[in-house]
């Protein structure tokens, strides 16, 4: 099973109850961390991660809302993520965008030199954001690998929009998780 990997995506403090959080977000967070406990296979944690002159770029600009600002209470991951990330000593990227390139292509690599990539599945926040972002990027890296996504373990900025991002991970050969 180490050559499944499940993708825990920015499970911070900002998006659950902080300058972005929402309800179905504070609705995840102990069902996130007990399947990332119990999962049989390499678990990765993703934080958004800005800076102070966030405001100041291009995301700030569209998003004027300072959030995931490292090192503040807001960019931790939730207490009860952070206790998984720490037990399983799982590996964590910082990410400044949307989607991880450095993620994705760690991920290649692990394909082709650690033994061949069974699976990816991915859970967090937001579906309609980052989730989508780097399920994409990946199937891009990887498109012969399955790439999952559990909708009872995402939330998105709002239902619509984490339904219409599910509905965009179907048209790209991501598969959901039912059940």
């Amino acid at each position: 099973m180490a050559r499944d990997y499940l993708l825990v995506i920015d499970m911070q403090n900002d998006f659950v109850d902080g300058s972005l959080g929402t309800p179905e977000a504070a609705a995840i967070v102990n069902d996130v961390a007990e399947h990332a406990r119990a999962f049989e296979g390499t678990v990765v944690f993703t934080y958004d991660t800005h800076r102070d002159d966030y405001l100041e770029t291009q995301e700030g600009k569209h998003l004027p809302v300072p959030h995931c600002i490292k090192g503040t209470p807001g960019w931790k991951l939730t207490p009860a993520c952070d206790l998984v990330r720490r037990a399983r000593n799982a590996e964590v990227f910082e990410k400044r965008t949307f989607g991880s390139t450095a993620l994705a292509s760690w991920l290649l690599d692990k394909n082709a030199h650690g033994g061949k990539v069974a699976s990816i599945e991915l859970c967090g926040l937001c579906t309609d954001i980052c989730v989508v972002s780097n399920a994409l990027l990946i199937k891009a890296f990887m498109p012969e690998v399955p790439v999952r996504v559990n909708p009872k373990l995402c939330a998105g900025v709002t239902p619509e929009t984490h339904e219409a991002a599910l509905a965009t991970m179907r048209m790209c050969q991501i598969d959901l998780i039912e059940g």
